[in-house]
C-alpha cells in the first residue's frame, strides 16, 4: 500500500507560501501528481464546480480556466469525477500532473468514493501531494484514506500478463490528522487480506491451504491458534463439516484463531465463525455450469473473519476476539453426503439432508454449537456467502442481517452505517419454522420439495439459530456483496472483502464502549 504522512495545513486564505511546502513543492522533492477538490456548485448552478482548499492557487499556478475545462468534460464535482491537467510545455518546476478531484457533498460515503478514484488515477506515480481532505474531521479524513487504500487493491494473478501498474508509492496529505490514518491502514490491510484469500483459485485455496494462511496469520500476529485435520473432526463429532468435505480429495479442516489481550475485560468475549467452502460444487446437487465459476469465493466468511482477528489484535481491543474458520470443499465424489442423510451435528442435533448444495448451514451448524459449547461468547456473529435468495431480494450491495439480541443488532447497524458496509435488516419468522419440520430427525436441512415457500434467506438464519442456544447472535448473509463485477467506489473487481471493514467498526465501537465503562 501507499506510504502515507502528514504535511502543515494550507492556510485559509490565499497567500504566498514559502517555496517548497503545501502544494508549491521543489522539483527536488520528487512529487509528479498534485491533487486538489472540487464540489458541486449550489442548487441551480451545479454545471460550474465549486474549488475547495488550494484548488484556485493550483489553478493560477498552472494557468488554467478550471470552469471551462470542467464543463467541456462533463466534470460537476460528483464524488469520485476527476479532471487531469498537464503541466504547461517546458514547465520542469510544477508537477507533471494536477488532479481535480471531485469530493461530492463530502459526506463519509463520497469521500471513500473520491478517496478510491484517486488511488486508479496515480497508479504508477512516485509521490502525491494533496489537500483534498484538508481542514476535514478525522472521521471524514479516515473514510477518505480507506477509500484511497480500498480503491488501489489489484488481485493477484498468475501467468505471464503482469499485475499493472503498482499504487502510487508515497503520498504526502496536507492537514493530515494523525489519528486518521492508522484507522484507515487497518480496515485497509483486513479488506486486502480477505480479498487476496477469497480471490485465489480454488486448486491452491484448499481446506489445507487455508488453515496454513491462518497459521501464517497467527503466527505473525501473535495469536493462538488451533486446527482440526478430519480425523479430529470425525472423531470429536463435528458431522457437519465431516458430511461435506466426504466427497472431496482435500478433507475438511476447523480453525480457531485467538486474540487475548494482555487485560480482557471480564466476562466479555466475541467469536466470529466464517463459512470456508473453499469450492462449492453443489455435490450430489449439482450447480447449474453458470453458477459455478464465482464458487471459488464460497469461502469469503472465513476471509472475513480471519482478517478481523487480526485487525483485532492491531488495536488491541480490550477482551477476547476468536475466529472459527469452518472449512471444507463440497465436491462431487464416491463419498459425497446425499439427499436423504441424516447427519449428526457437534451438539448432537440430527438434521435430514434435503439439498447437499445447502452445506453452508451444515459447516456453519458445527461451528456455532462449538462456539456456544467451549466458548461461551458474549456475543457470537457468523458471516457467511449462505443463500442467493439474500441476493435477489437485496442485490449485491448490501448484506443481510439476522440476529436474535436487539442490542447487537442496534450495533452491528451502528457499525454498518460507520465503515460503508451495508446492511439490511430481515426478520426471523418463527411462523416459518415448520419447513424445518422433519419426521426423520431433529431437524430438516431445507424446506421440503415442493413446499415453494419462498423466504429462503430466512429459512437459512432459522435453521442457525438451532445451534446457538440463546447466545446473543448475529448472522451475517453477505452472498450479494461478495464480490463486483467491474471496479465499482472502493471495490476493485472480483472479491471485494465485505465485512472486514464492518466487523472491525464493530470491535472498535464495542472496545471503546468498554474503555469508557471502565474509566
Amino acid at each position: 500500500m501507499t506510504t502515507v504522512t502528514g504535511l502543515a495545513p494550507l492556510a485559509e486564505r490565499p497567500g504566498a507560501p514559502a517555496e517548497g511546502s503545501g502544494l508549491q513543492p521543489l522539483p527536488a522533492e520528487g512529487v509528479d501528481v498534485l491533487a486538489v477538490a472540487i464540489a458541486p456548485g449550489p442548487p441551480g448552478d451545479r454545471t460550474v464546480p465549486e474549488p475547495r482548499r488550494g484548488a484556485v492557487e493550483a489553478a493560477v499556478r498552472y494557468g488554467i480556466d478550471v470552469a471551462s475545462r470542467a464543463e467541456a468534460a462533463g466534470i460537476t464535482g460528483k464524488a469520485g469525477e476527476h479532471l487531469v491537467v498537464e503541466a504547461p510545455r517546458g514547465s520542469d518546476d510544477l508537477p507533471a500532473k494536477l488532479i481535480y478531484l471531485g469530493v461530492g457533498d463530502e459526506s463519509h460515503q463520497s469521500l471513500r468514493r473520491a478517496g478510491a478514484s484517486l488511488a486508479r488515477a496515480t497508479f504508477g506515480a512516485r509521490r502525491i501531494r494533496m489537500s483534498v481532505i484538508d481542514s476535514l474531521t478525522v472521521q471524514a479524513q479516515q473514510a477518505f484514506l480507506e477509500g484511497f487504500f480500498l480503491g488501489g487493491y489489484r488481485a493477484p494473478r498468475t501467468g505471464q500478463k503482469g499485475p499493472g501498474e503498482p499504487m502510487a508509492a508515497e503520498m504526502e496529505v496536507t492537514g493530515l490528522l494523525p489519528q486518521a490514518l492508522e484507522p484507515a491502514e487497518t480496515a485497509a490491510r483486513a479488506a486486502w487480506l480477505a480479498r487476496d484469500l477469497t480471490n485465489t483459485p480454488p486448486d491452491t485455496a484448499t481446506p489445507e491451504w487455508m488453515a496454513a494462511q491462518a497459521a501464517a496469520v497467527a503466527s505473525a500476529s501473535g495469536l493462538d491458534i488451533e486446527v482440526w485435520d478430519p480425523q479430529r473432526l470425525q472423531a470429536e463429532g463435528f458431522g457437519g463439516l465431516t458430511a461435506v468435505g466426504s466427497g472431496s480429495a482435500h478433507g475438511p479442516r476447523l480453525v480457531r484463531v485467538t486474540y487475548r489481550p494482555a487485560s480482557a475485560a471480564a466476562g466479555e468475549s466475541v467469536v466470529l465463525v466464517g463459512k470456508g467452502i473453499t469450492f462449492d460444487s453443489g455435490g450430489i446437487s449439482l450447480k447449474p455450469r453458470e453458477s459455478m465459476p464465482a464458487m471459488k469465493m464460497d469461502m469469503a466468511g472465513s476471509a472475513v473473519v480471519l482478517a478481523a482477528v487480526q485487525a483485532a489484535a492491531e488495536l488491541q481491543v480490550p477482551f477476547e476476539v476468536t475466529a472459527l474458520l469452518a472449512l471444507a470443499e463440497n465436491a462431487l465424489g464416491a463419498a459425497s453426503y446425499r439427499p436423504g442423510d441424516i447427519v449428526r451435528t457437534y451438539n448432537g442435533t440430527t438434521v435430514e439432508i434435503g439439498n447437499t448444495d445447502a452445506e453452508g448451514r451444515m459447516v456453519l451448524a458445527d461451528a456455532l454449537a462449538y462456539a456456544v459449547k467451549e466458548l461461551n461468547p458474549s456475543a457470537l456473529i457468523d458471516v457467511a456467502t449462505l443463500t442467493g435468495a439474500a441476493m435477489l431480494g437485496l442485490g449485491k450491495r448490501h448484506a443481510a442481517l439476522f440476529g436474535n439480541d436487539p442490542r447487537l443488532l442496534t450495533a452491528m447497524e451502528a457499525a454498518a452505517s460507520s465503515s460503508g458496509e451495508p446492511l439490511w435488516q430481515l426478520p426471523l419468522v418463527p411462523e416459518y419454522d415448520y419447513l424445518l419440520d422433519s419426521t426423520s430427525a431433529d431437524l430438516a436441512h431445507v424446506a421440503p420439495v415442493g413446499a415453494k415457500a419462498g423466504g429462503e434467506a430466512i429459512l437459512g438464519a432459522l435453521f442457525l439459530e438451532k445451534f446457538v442456544d440463546g447466545t446473543p447472535w448475529i448472522h451475517l448473509d453477505i452472498a450479494g456483496p461478495m464480490e463486483v463485477g467491474a471496479d465499482t467506489h472502493e471495490y476493485a473487481k472480483g472479491a471485494t472483502g465485505f465485512g472486514a471493514r464492518l466487523l472491525i467498526a464493530f470491535l472498535r465501537a464495542r472496545a471503546a464502549r468498554l474503555r469508557a465503562q471502565a474509566a
